[in-house]
């Protein structure tokens, strides 16, 4: 409903054919992938799934780039992705020693979600679409499969949830999920090269657990710690040598 109108009408109109063009992309980054990551928080936990799926995201985009463009990732870049492998194991193994759920399936979902991201930034950046696009065709094809299923299947609880609670998830998952988070990841696709968005992203376990001391009185263990910044050295590494790459290529390409 919100993003729609700007396929329409304006600098952002797209023609009705080349719609099917977005089709990919919300099957990569879209519904299906929002299941997996959702069925596979259900079986594991908010640490696990906010670790694998973004920390994986950046390997599986530079074995991808390998192996479509024998583009072989340098050496320091390799060891950035075995430092991001090496933290985000030893942190899925800190959080099954404290109790958390540690199930094979959700991780092999969040796994598969990873590897869908991943496709999705180098489809992107190959295609012709802006962010704003992207970001709208990702929403519109993405409504019209789940919506038909969401009701067809009974799945709805709205009568159930209170207007606050329908008021905060219309406008978090709404607008800043659906639409701020997605064109912010597709304008840094378009800046930065999909290699070197994927690796930002893998950050996200780090930020949530550095913000899980100050809003949840959580503090993390001694080994999770050390995971976490085994993580961002990682991402510093694979995220500027594969940003270097990008603007040699650029500069390649203009002359």
């Amino acid at each position: 409903m919100l993003l729609t109108p700007t396929l329409l009408f304006g600098g952002s109109r797209v023609s009705l054919r080349a719609w099917l063009g977005g089709f990919p992309l919300a099957v990569l980054w879209g519904a299906p992938f929002i299941l997996l990551v959702a069925t596979g928080l259900q079986l594991t936990s908010p640490t696990v799934a906010s670790a694998i799926a973004p920390a994986l995201m950046p390997i599986f985009a530079g074995i991808f780039v390998w192996m479509s463009r024998r583009q072989m990732p340098r050496r320091l870049e390799i060891a950035g992705y075995a430092l991001i492998s090496i933290g985000l194991v030893a942190l899925v193994r800190s959080h099954a020693s404290t109790g958390g759920r540690v199930d094979p399936v959700g991780i092999l979902l969040l796994i598969v979600a990873a590897a869908m991201w991943a496709l999705y930034a180098l489809r992107l950046k190959a295609g012709a679409f802006s962010p704003l696009q992207a970001t709208a065709l990702i929403c519109f094809w993405s409504a019209l499969f789940y919506v038909p299923v969401y009701f067809g299947l009974g799945l709805s609880n709205l009568s159930a949830a209170s207007a606050t609670e329908l008021s905060y998830q219309s406008v978090y998952q709404g607008v800043l999920m659906s639409v701020v988070a997605s064109f912010a990841f597709n304008r840094a696709v378009a800046s930065l090269g999909p290699r070197a968005a994927a690796a930002i992203v893998a950050l996200v376990p780090v930020a949530v657990t550095v913000f899980a001391i100050p809003v949840l009185d959580e503090f993390p263990s001694l080994l999770a710690s050390v995971s976490i910044c085994g993580i961002a050295f990682g991402v510093m590494l694979a995220a500027t040598l594969a940003q270097a790459k990008t603007t040699l290529i650029r500069e390649g390409e203009t002359r």
